[in-house]
């Protein structure tokens, strides 16, 4: 690489007036004579030029006779500029110094980097309490999976689903009167016509019911829950009830309990059901005088209510889904209901 250094005499200027770096032709004009040269002679620079003392006019510049020299053509000194050895010691200083600086820095670091190292050490160390890896405690047990028969293979029983005369949902309620029960490997014995082959295709193989009877007295209802092969059958089944009920091709059967519960086979009915994991719950509610279901009939909804999702979903499957864990979250369960109207009993 070339470096060029700047200096007094490495100057692409005009020089001034009088010194030796002159434009040839510049002063007056060439006295009378033979024909001068046609090349213009620079006046080469004398290296034991003398100081003349300043009281002194400086001597008149010596003019060769010639052609006055292009503008342009500007002579700078012969001599070339060498950079002076002071400039290049002040260079290597300023390499040495910082050379110097960065070992200070990097014996520094390492001095900090020791003590940290040593502080750590001296710091007891303390045992951590989040372990990603670490086997679960064998206490805690895994919530029961309700989507299949694979995974929750204990089957229903009578006591499970009510297990007293009287069912109390919550305290400080009336209770309803438990009437009678019914466990059976045969799901037909609760429904009538496609309701119940449209339950056997879809791997129905138990179905565990009661009749009950609200608090007061004024409504029956018999309800229970259905054993499906897993949740894919169960909502199968729910989203097609409601069309064959509405198209009078099947019901679901009341179960009676006495001569004072007959209204459960021929009076008009209300329904309602919903699945959660394989199971379909079901409910069928009938006033107890036999006489019509009003259509806003608030009362009724609230049996429903109380039977399908505080007792069987919130209550009995809950239990189910809760074996061996606790604060397992209520799965979400979907429903329907509908009307029908009074028939024989399948019991």
């Amino acid at each position: 690489m070339v470096y060029r250094y700047q200096s007094e005499e490495d100057a692409f200027e005009d020089p001034e007036p009088g010194s030796d770096l002159d434009v040839v032709g510049a002063g007056p004009p060439p006295p009378a004579g033979p024909s001068p040269s046609r090349f213009p002679a620079p006046s080469l620079p004398r290296p034991n030029q003398l100081v003349l003392p300043s009281n002194q006019p400086p001597p008149a510049p010596r003019v060769t006779p010639s052609v006055a020299a292009p503008r342009s053509q500007v002579y700078t000194s012969a001599q070339p500029v060498e950079p002076s050895a002071r400039r290049g010691g002040g260079r290597l200083w300023q390499v040495v110094i910082g050379g110097a600086a960065v070992l200070v820095l990097l014996a520094l670091c390492g001095l900090g980097a020791a003590a940290l190292l040593l502080d750590r050490d001296a710091t007891p160390q303390s045992t951590p309490t989040y372990q990603p890896n670490a086997a679960p405690s064998a206490s805690v047990q895994q919530p029961q999976d309700l989507d299949s028969r694979d995974t929750d293979q204990a089957p229903l029983t009578a006591k499970e689903l009510f297990p007293g005369k009287d069912l109390k949902l919550a305290e400080g309620q009336p209770a309803y009167q438990v009437l009678k029960t019914q466990s059976s490997g045969s799901c037909a014995v609760a429904a009538t016509d496609e309701v119940a082959d449209l339950l056997v295709r879809l791997g129905c193989n138990q179905v565990v019911r009661a009749t009950l009877r609200s608090p007061g007295g004024e409504h029956l209802v018999t309800t229970g829950l259905f054993n499906l092969t897993d949740r894919a059958n169960a909502e199968r089944a729910r989203d097609r009830i409601r069309q064959i009920l509405d198209e009078r091709q099947g019901r679901f059967l009341g179960l009676t309990a006495g001569d004072d519960t007959d209204a459960l086979t021929s009076a008009p009915a209300r329904v309602g059901w919903q699945v959660r994991g394989h199971y379909l719950a079901y409910a069928l509610v009938v006033r107890a005088d036999g006489t019509a279901v009003k259509p806003g009939d608030t009362k009724i909804r609230e049996v429903l209510f109380d039977m399908l999702e505080a007792h069987l979903s919130k209550g009995v499957l809950q239990r189910r889904a809760d074996i061996g864990t606790a604060g397992q979250p209520t799965g979400a369960s979907t429903d329907g209901s509908g009307s029908q109207s009074g028939g024989e009993d399948g019991d």
